[in-house]
């Protein structure tokens, strides 16, 4: 999970350097607002799943995993709605090509783990 919060960070970095760099300060902001909407909701669902429960179990763990994505879901509702409705002015392509390149920087964790061992045995 932390891979790919950092990595969500970094694109959104990136995005937030080219739009301001290329576009300017509304641009820029505006990326940085489409960072946030992304990378927020899964901060909030990656600490529903590492928070300490009163039960270690497993269907302790499938419940905060359903009530992180489902407020995941909705902080994510949530802050567009109060961006698109406080925010002027506002570049809704650099909010939307920020928020899209840092969703899709979530693949990186899939590629940047070690599937080279499976329950501690060296696979061949």
């Amino acid at each position: 999970m932390r891979i790919i919060l950092v990595a969500q960070l970094g694109t959104s970095a990136i995005m937030i350097a080219l739009f301001w760099g290329i576009n300017g300060t509304i641009a820029g902001y505006s990326a940085l607002l489409g960072g946030l909407i992304c990378i927020v909701p899964n901060a909030f669902l990656a600490l529903r799943l590492v928070v300490p429960r009163h039960d270690p179990g497993p269907g302790a763990l499938l419940r905060a995993a359903y009530i992180g994505e489902f407020g995941k879901l909705g902080l994510t509702a949530v802050m567009c709605a109060a961006v698109f409705s406080l925010v002027r002015p506002l570049a809704a392509g650099a909010l939307f090509c920020s928020l899209v390149a840092t969703q899709l920087a979530t693949f990186s964790g899939f590629w940047s783990t070690d599937n080279s061992q499976i329950d501690g045995k060296e696979q061949i």
